[in-house]
């Protein structure tokens, strides 16, 4: 159980999904597939959706893409979410394709006025709107005022564009302020969860690929987190999508927001007392057992030193020695197992655990 509080949201429905009001914290990602490629696009959403993926953003570049988002809406097996950027009547296109959702920047769709016709198509069709705010789409007059885009800027930014949509007795929304910059990020959502009680989608833009894409994200989204910040979550990242849902669900099954959908491993760091191949075991294993979906705690310690402690806490365990592994359920030793049989003595148990739990 999580000991984190989270911060009471109003609560949106995206297509099923329930956003913000205490719901668990949505995993969602973005294909980077060609939209007007149908099938394309529905098998990467299907790769997302078996990774835990929960709602899914396909970029709307013209009319085209609009209209494909019909066939993929109808075929996708979690919430479609149209991402608009600049013409507004592609955002009522597709709202006529019956996507579940629309992201908007309203500072780069032009007039007011057509702001608030997609409010009222989206109104009247009972379609949540994401406001999202950046950098490089801030309002001339706060440039002006705050000499550059300021994380105060980009606060007020999107402030002022939730009273001027509630104005326009549109309320069903949920709001994100992204930045590249970790800092900014957390400092502008700190900021704006204090003015408003709107669900907030939370990441880090253009964070990059890898090592640099995963700490940078999660610099900033698990301070956010560890503060009841945050309803829907996305891990940036320059790479397949795919892999932006497991370190989605790593970092919330780190804070004990979620668990995870598949096993979390906990290996040694190793040290001079290891006297097993440690390393090549853990690799191994990740691979064998990456089919199974269930949140089973599997330790791999390279000696007995830290093994017997991890033990009592994992499910199943290897506890090495000298071309040797201890195999241990519960905390309890189930077998002694030789260096060369150990990994798929270990692999079988693992398996027949997972079908009996």
């Amino acid at each position: 159980m999580s000991l984190i509080k989270r911060k009471k949201t109003k609560q949106i429905d995206v297509g099923g999904v329930k956003i913000g009001g205490g719901a668990p914290v949505v995993v969602q990602s973005m294909t980077n597939t060609d939209t007007h490629d149908v099938d394309a696009t529905l098998k990467q959403i299907e790769r997302l959706h078996k990774r835990g993926c929960e709602i899914v953003r396909c970029a709307v570049v013209d009319e085209d893409a609009a209209l494909a988002l019909r066939k993929i809406k109808q075929k996708s097996p979690i919430p479609v979410i149209a991402d608009i950027h600049f013409n507004y009547k592609l955002a009522l296109l597709s709202i006529q394709s019956g996507v579940d959702g629309l992201r908007i920047n309203p500072g780069n769709i032009g007039s007011f006025d057509k702001v608030k016709e997609i409010l009222k198509a989206a109104g009247e069709r009972g379609i949540p709107i994401r406001i999202g705010v950046n950098s490089g789409s801030l309002e001339k007059d706060l440039l002006n005022k705050y000499n550059g885009p300021t994380d105060d800027a980009l606060v007020e930014s999107a402030y002022r564009w939730v009273r001027r949509i509630e104005d326009s007795n549109f309320t069903n929304m949920k709001v994100s302020i992204k930045s590249s910059d970790p800092l900014s990020t957390i400092i502008c959502n700190e900021k704006i969860s204090e003015l408003i009680d709107y669900p907030l989608h939370i990441g880090v833009t253009e964070a990059g690929s890898s090592r640099e894409g995963i700490v940078k994200s999660v610099s900033a989204l698990s301070v956010l987190l560890r503060q009841g910040i945050g309803d829907t979550i996305r891990i940036s990242l320059s790479e397949p999508p795919e892999n932006e849902i497991d370190v989605c669900y790593e970092l919330l099954n780190a804070l004990h927001l979620r668990k995870k959908r598949s096993i979390d491993f906990v290996s040694c760091p190793t040290c001079g007392r290891i006297e097993i191949d440690l390393l090549s075991l853990v690799d191994e294993l990740k691979k064998r057992l990456s089919d199974i979906d269930k949140p089973i705690k599997v330790a791999v310690m390279g000696c007995v030193v830290n093994a017997l402690g991890e033990a009592k806490e994992a499910d199943l365990a290897i506890a090495g020695g000298r071309h040797f592994g201890l195999i241990i359920k519960k905390g309890k030793l189930l077998k002694k197992v030789r260096e060369d049989k150990l990994l798929d003595e270990f692999v079988e148990v693992v398996r027949e655990y997972a079908k009996t739990h």
